[in-house]
This record gives C-alpha cells, sequence and structure tokens, in this order.
C-alpha cells in the first residue's frame, strides 16, 4: 500500500470517529446529565418508566423499616461528605 491509500484510509477513520463520538455525546445541561444518569440507574435497577412506578408500597418485614432508614442515613451523610471535599467546605 501506497503512503497516499493509508492517508485517505486515516483520514476517513478519524471522520468517522469524530462523526460517531459527536452524534452520541450531545449537547447536555447538567440537569440533563443527572437526569440520564438516574434513569440509567432505574433502569437497571427494574425497568422503571417513572419513580412513582419504582416505590414499594407494601408494608415492611421486621427490621427492615429501620434498616432503612438508617442506610438512607448513611448514604445522605457520604454524599455530604463527598459534596464537602469536592468543594473545600
Amino acid at each position: 500500500m501506497s503512503i497516499q491509500t493509508l492517508s485517505r484510509c486515516g483520514v476517513a477513520i478519524f471522520a468517522a470517529t469524530l462523526i460517531a463520538g459527536c452524534s452520541s455525546s450531545g449537547s447536555k445541561t447538567p440537569d440533563q446529565a443527572a437526569a440520564k444518569s438516574y434513569s440509567s440507574t432505574a433502569r437497571s435497577g427494574g425497568e422503571c418508566a417513572s419513580r412513582g412506578k419504582c416505590i414499594y408500597k407494601g408494608a415492611y418485614e421486621s427490621g427492615e423499616r429501620n434498616y432503612a432508614e438508617a442506610e438512607a442515613k448513611r448514604l445522605n451523610m457520604a454524599e455530604l461528605e463527598r459534596l464537602r471535599r469536592a468543594f473545600g467546605n
């Protein structure tokens, strides 16, 4: 193969990669990116179409409510610490 043929193939591959990358990423605001992140998480956890369909409305098993509240507190504190580290407070 000649250098000219290799350079043409290189340019074609570069252009295809650039077009594919730009079309898949799109322009998103931070709110849209967060919504996509939430929806991806929700889908992977059970294919929920909306948050209301994901919320369990039945009775708790013994000890489950206490565990859920403690876990929510732990996760909230972990996120608060992460935000404090990120913003230097």
